[in-house]
């Protein structure tokens, strides 16, 4: 079955705003599972990106013993910024709180210099998430920067995320 017959389905989701600029945010099977909610990251990431001092975001399911998966969002700054980064952080929580509800469970967000990405740009979603539960996780082989994966641990350890196995 098609959804867009005479179309190829990237299964990648975005938007084109009013310059006509392309926006990639996610995949459409970048799905998590909080306490049997179905949610997108991408929905998710599109409400932080809302916030004005928000250049790009990336969201996680990590795990939780009580609701299974929770989201846990990484918000790259726009230069400049000069709104506390405390204060930043709890308005992308509400934003998510009223525009997608209080089901999502967003209640964590931290603030990083950039996301690890790809040469071709792609965002390591898996790589965060197996850093994040503390799992083996092999380096990709299409990373621009490496260091940015050391960067994305140390936020995540001061959050208390990503043990450390010493």
């Amino acid at each position: 079955m098609q959804n867009f017959p005479g179309y190829y389905q990237t299964s990648d989701a975005g938007y084109i705003d009013e310059d006509g600029y392309i926006y990639i945010m996610s995949r459409t099977d970048d799905i998590i599972n909080v306490a049997g909610h179905r949610l997108s990251t991408g929905a998710i990431e599109a409400e932080l990106c809302e916030h004005p001092d928000v250049a790009e975001s990336a969201v996680i399911g990590v795990h939780d013993d009580l609701k299974g998966e929770v989201p846990l969002g990484f918000l790259v700054l726009k230069s400049g910024i000069d709104t506390p980064p405390e204060m930043i952080v709890k308005h992308v929580i509400e934003y998510v709180r009223e525009n997608i509800g209080p089901v999502a469970s967003f209640k964590q967000a931290i603030i990083v210099k950039r996301l690890p990405k790809t040469r071709s740009g792609k965002i390591l979603r898996a790589t965060m998430r197996k850093i994040a539960n503390s799992e083996e996780y092999t380096m990709p082989p299409t990373i621009d920067d490496p260091a940015i994966l050391d960067e994305i641990k140390e936020a995540l350890q001061s959050i208390g995320y990503a043990k450390s196995s010493t």
